[in-house]
């Protein structure tokens, strides 16, 4: 027959967990135990120290000595101390001895003499040397100095005697240039009085007192101009080269040739060039070509 539950517990709640009350009271238990050892322990360090006093006679302990007892007929007398032995008293030393020491002085002093002289003579010896050696460096400076002045002096002297020989040959040149001019205008004037019909007074070359109008070198070199190929190099100067040109009756260039250079050989090349190109002149306005022509042209026209 199944038991019933007592009206006042709920019949959904969980039944209470077994052996509740008996780890409750072991718990009380050990609690006590463990107030009842902190009280024991406190208690047994809380008794007060006793109180300890002393008094100091001494500040060393000292034993006292023994009491004096006077000698008897019976007793015998202690054994005195035997006296101590006097330490033997220096001997005076000898006169030879004395000697001997005085010799040795002199001897040691000698000896350190000796030794102050020899370093002196060898400080004096370094110093000797040291200065021996600065004189032989100054002297080999200056030599090095006066080599290399006589080597930059004897290039100067070359630069220099080069430009003089320049100089000269320039000017040389320039005077044969000059008297080749000369001598050709000479030639010319001689060939031009040969036929020529001027008065006497007459300073011309030509066969006529009439000459080539006055745009007609103009037209020669606008026909030889587009001819020349040069690379001017720019400057200051524009300086002139004279072309000497003979011309057959129909204008065919049978020479030409520098009479005057300009100073760039490559100009003087490139106008020489030009003409053999150009084969042909034109004819003045009359109809007819100079046997001969000075024509002059610049890099810059």
């Amino acid at each position: 027959m199944a038991s019933r539950l007592p009206l006042d517990r709920d019949a959904l709640r969980p039944p209470p967990a077994p052996g509740l009350g008996r780890g409750f009271s072991l718990a009380i238990v050990a609690h006590v135990l463990l107030v009842m050892a902190l009280s024991f322990g406190v208690s047994w360090r809380s008794k007060p120290v006793p109180a300890l006093e002393a008094e100091l006679w001494s500040a060393v302990p000292k034993a006292a000595a023994p009491k004096e007892q006077l000698p008897t007929d019976n007793q015998p007398e202690p054994p005195k101390p035997e006296p101590k032995p006097e330490p033997p008293k220096p001997q005076e030393p000898t006169p030879q001895e004395v000697q001997a020491q005085r010799d040795a002085d002199i001897a040691i002093a000698k000896a350190k003499e000796r030794k102050q002289k020899e370093e002196q003579a060898q400080r004096e010896a370094d110093e000797k040397r040291k200065l021996e050696q600065q004189k032989k460096d100054e002297a080999d400076k200056k030599e090095r100095d006066r080599k290399l002045k006589e080597e930059q002096a004897k290039k100067d002297d070359a630069a220099k005697d080069k430009a003089e020989k320049a100089k000269a040959e320039k000017a040389r040149k320039d005077a044969e240039a000059r008297a080749e001019a000369q001598r050709q205008e000479n030639i010319r004037r001689i060939q031009g009085m040969a036929g020529a019909s001027g008065g006497p007074t007459s300073t011309g070359n030509a066969l006529k007192s009439s000459g080539p109008s006055a745009n007609y070198a103009g037209r020669i070199k606008a026909r030889v101009r587009p001819n020349i190929i040069y690379n001017d190099p720019g400057g200051p100067s524009n300086p002139e080269a004279e072309v000497e040109v003979r011309a057959g009756p129909d204008g065919t260039i049978v020479a030409r040739k520098i009479v005057k250079s300009s100073g760039l050989p490559d100009f003087d090349n490139a106008v020489l060039r030009a003409l053999d190109k150009t084969e042909i002149l034109p004819r003045d306005t009359d109809g007819t070509v100079p046997r001969v022509m000075i024509i002059t042209f610049r890099p810059r026209e």
